[in-house]
């Protein structure tokens, strides 16, 4: 096996392999980390590294695949980049920005705990835009993180350090969270797979874990590689009042496609949707059928301007005054676009929490609607295929060409983006494939069907390229 394989080893390839004992998760660790120092000087996906002790780990884990230590658990060995805004006791905690570029995190988020104690190994932290609040990942503390299918254009954000070293063969497995599309956006634009799960199905830490547009979830290369992520990180949590009960876990064996009913729509309703992205979910829409189920074009009677202003006064509410409270001391140090979010969050109009919740209402009342005579909704994830890497950023670009965000105001839908197509410019496409609330399953069994049609990183031909910088 070369290290290039090795790049791309899906994590239940490699744990069956450490199981075998015919890989070496030091073997693994060594390669990826060859990987990074190759490859992340261009794609500057993971800006903080663990090197050393993740090869420590990695030889620790191999004695317990030799029966020692009580012996391998769920993720062992598995390299795991943690995105750099979720706490991990004793490792840096910047959300991207300058004001927090000395911070060191004294608790460990209860997802990333679990990922621990399964015996995974974070060998880095991956880049975000600053506070996550951006759709691109760009910040005065790490520059400009670049896709590596093209690095003229970004891996989206704000989970785009996870997506692009995923992507590039950085990591094994990765996290992401998503307030308005943060995991699925990056996804799409990098090829890999990323699912919001429904909200309290994976705990948070206070305060955000309140706020049900905010999710955390799994970002991986194969759907499976998705799913034992996600079984080790859902789950009730006794910190978290809205984690949910009993533990949902994903099965190994999945429903078949053949019979279920699929909607789809090319716009959700009113978004500029670019004609390639729309070919892509048509075309996707033709796999489905051809798996045996039934696909329709539907029209879903959303009022798009009504749902970005209730999604903005959201914004405004909770993120852009959190980010205000920082902006009063720190103003000098932030990004453009973070000081233009707070500022629109203090002279945007507020709707008033009783009118949002209104909209919400509506909106969901037409997805459950669509949802008594479908199983599943399927569409693009963005209006084009890519953003690019760096220059001037306009905060409305989530609510003007996201279609993520009704899907976090629609929060107990969980959401899937799986690999399409390739674009003209050479990055991939995503498709949105989102389930009944709380449907899990239903979703993990559309998107590995899919994906076992449409497989990608199986080959160098499914890969990017070695990433050469732009001008």
């Amino acid at each position: 096996m070369t290290a290039t394989d090795l790049h791309y080893l899906s994590a239940t390839a490699a744990g069956a392999l450490f199981a075998a004992r015919e890989l070496s998760p030091v073997e693994l660790m060594a390669a990826t980390i060859a990987r990074i120092e190759d490859l992340d000087a261009v794609v500057n996906a993971l800006p903080i590294r663990f090197f050393d002790q993740a090869v420590q780990a990695a030889r620790l884990a191999e004695e317990r695949f030799a029966g020692r230590h009580g012996g391998p658990r769920p993720l062992e060995g598995i390299p795991v980049a943690v995105k750099d805004e979720v706490e991990v006791a004793g490792q840096p905690c910047t959300a991207g920005s300058l004001v927090f570029k000395d911070t060191i995190a004294e608790v460990t988020a209860a997802s990333v705990q679990r990922i621990i104690d399964a015996g995974a190994i974070i060998h880095a932290r991956s880049a975000t835009p600053e506070f996550c609040c951006a759709a691109i990942t760009e910040s005065r503390l790490w520059g400009v993180t670049r896709n590596p299918w093209n690095p003229a254009f970004s891996p989206g954000g704000s989970s785009g350090g996870s997506a692009a070293a995923l992507a590039a063969g950085m990591a094994t497995l990765a996290t992401g969270s998503d307030i308005g599309g943060s995991i699925r956006i990056p996804a799409s634009f990098c090829g890999v797979v990323g699912f919001k799960p429904p909200y309290g199905r994976v705990p948070q830490m206070p305060p955000f874990n309140l706020d049900h547009y905010c999710h955390e979830g799994p970002m991986a290369r194969t759907v499976d590689d998705c799913r034992l992520l996600e079984n080790v990180m859902a789950g009730p949590h006794p910190e978290d009042i809205v984690s949910l009960r009993p533990k949902l876990t994903i099965p190994a064996e999945l429903p078949p496609v053949a019979g279920m009913t699929v909607a789809c729509s090319v716009d959700l309703g009113g978004f500029d949707v670019d004609d390639e992205v729309v070919a892509t979910v048509r075309e996707a829409a033709k796999t489905f059928r051809a798996l045996g189920a039934t696909v329709t074009e539907v029209e879903l009677g959303w009022s798009l301007e009504a749902m970005r202003e209730a999604a903005r006064a959201h914004f405004a509410a909770i993120f852009g005054s959190w980010i205000g409270t920082i902006l009063e001391e720190h103003r000098e140090l932030l990004t453009p676009y973070a000081v233009a979010f707070a500022e629109d969050a203090v002279k945007r109009p507020n709707v008033g929490l009783l009118a949002s919740l209104e909209i919400e209402g509506e909106t969901y009342g037409h997805l459950a609607a669509l949802f008594e005579r479908y199983d599943l909704l399927i569409s693009p994830v963005f209006t084009q295929p890519a953003l690019a890497a760096a220059g001037d950023y306009d905060i409305d670009v989530v609510f003007d060409r996201a279609l993520t965000f009704p899907f976090n105001m629609c929060s107990r839908c969980p959401v899937m983006v799986i690999p399409a197509a390739r674009a003209a410019c050479g990055v991939p496409i995503g498709l949105q494939i989102v389930g009944r609330t709380y449907d899990d399953t239903t979703v993990f069994a559309a998107a590995d069907a899919f994906a076992r049609a449409h497989p990608w990183y199986e080959t160098n031909a499914d890969r990017p390229d070695r990433p050469r910088r732009t001008t």
